[in-house]
C-alpha cells in the first residue's frame, strides 16, 4: 500500500515543482557567470556540439541565459547527423532552430567531414577536431567554451569525442581560454524534469569557488519551440525526453 502511495506521488510532486519553475523562475546563483571580475564584459562564447539538435535537447538553459544577458552566442556543430542520410535536412532544421533560440544564423556553422561523420562506433579524430576548433576561436575571438563532459549527457560516443576534441586546446598553455562542460547526471536526475533545478542549484552552491554554476531555464516553452524545428527527429520519445528531462528546466556546468 505505500508503494502505490509514493508511485501515485510522483506525477503530483513533478506537477508542484513545475508550477514553482514557472512561478519563479529566477535563480540568483547564475549571476557572476560569464564575468570576468566584477564588470559586466560581454563574452564571445563557443557552444561546440557534436550533431544537430543537441543544442535543443541539451544546451537550452544555457543558450537563453547567455542570450539574455547579452552575450554573443556561435554554435559549432562538428556533424551534419547524416547517420540516417538525412543530413541536409537536419542541417536546415539547426538554423530553424537557433532562430527559435535567438541565435544569430552567421553565428551557426556546421561541419560535414569525412571523418566526423554521425553514428555509434564511429571514432572521432580528436587532432582534428581540435584544430577545427582552435581555427573557429581564433575568428570569431571567442573567450570561452561550451561543450559536453566525456560521458556526454547520453553517452553517445560522437558527444564524449567532442569532449576529448575541445580538451585537446587545453594542452597549449598559451592559449587563454575559458572551458565549461555540461555536467552528465544519473538516471533518476536525469528524467526528474523540474525537480532537478532544486538539487543543481544546491550542488552548485556546494562550490563557492565558482567552479561549478547551475543555469535555471527562464524560457522552458523555448526548448520545446527549438526542438519542434528539427521535425526530421521529433518523434514520440524525443517529445517525452524533452517534457520530462531535467536538461530542459536546468544545466550544470563544470569548469575544465
Amino acid at each position: 500500500m505505500a508503494w502505490i502511495l509514493i508511485i501515485s506521488s510522483i506525477p503530483l510532486v513533478w506537477i508542484i515543482f513545475l508550477c514553482i519553475h514557472l512561478l519563479l523562475p529566477r535563480v540568483f546563483f547564475t549571476k557572476r557567470f560569464a564575468q570576468n571580475g566584477r564588470v559586466f564584459r560581454k563574452r564571445n562564447v563557443l557552444l561546440v556540439i557534436a550533431h544537430p539538435d543537441d543544442e535543443s535537447m541539451f544546451f537550452t538553459p544555457t543558450i537563453n541565459f547567455l542570450t539574455s544577458k547579452g552575450h554573443n552566442v556561435h554554435i559549432l556543430c562538428l556533424s551534419i547527423g547524416d547517420a540516417d542520410g538525412k543530413g541536409n535536412i537536419r542541417k536546415k532544421e539547426l538554423f530553424q532552430a537557433c532562430v527559435a533560440l535567438k541565435v544569430p544564423m552567421q553565428q551557426v556553422k556546421i561541419f560535414n567531414h569525412p571523418d566526423l561523420q554521425d553514428g555509434f562506433g564511429k571514432v572521432w579524430n580528436h587532432s582534428l577536431m581540435a584544430k577545427i576548433i582552435e581555427e573557429e576561436t581564433t575568428s570569431r575571438c571567442i573567450d570561452m567554451i561550451i561543450t559536453f563532459d566525456n560521458y556526454g549527457v547520453s553517452g553517445h560516443c560522437n558527444h564524449r569525442d567532442v569532449h576529448y576534441g575541445v580538451c585537446m586546446l587545453l594542452h597549449d598553455p598559451q592559449r587563454d581560454i575559458e572551458v565549461w562542460e555540461l555536467v552528465s547526471t544519473n538516471i533518476l536526475r536525469k528524467y526528474s524534469g523540474p525537480v532537478d533545478i532544486w538539487l543543481s542549484v544546491f550542488m552548485a552552491m556546494l562550490h563557492s569557488n565558482g567552479t561549478v554554476q547551475c543555469l535555471v531555464n527562464e524560457h522552458s516553452r523555448r526548448s520545446f519551440i527549438a526542438m519542434a524545428q528539427h521535425s526530421s527527429q521529433w518523434v514520440w520519445f524525443r517529445k517525452l525526453f524533452v517534457a520530462l528531462s531535467s536538461y530542459t528546466y536546468v544545466n550544470t556546468l563544470r569548469k575544465v
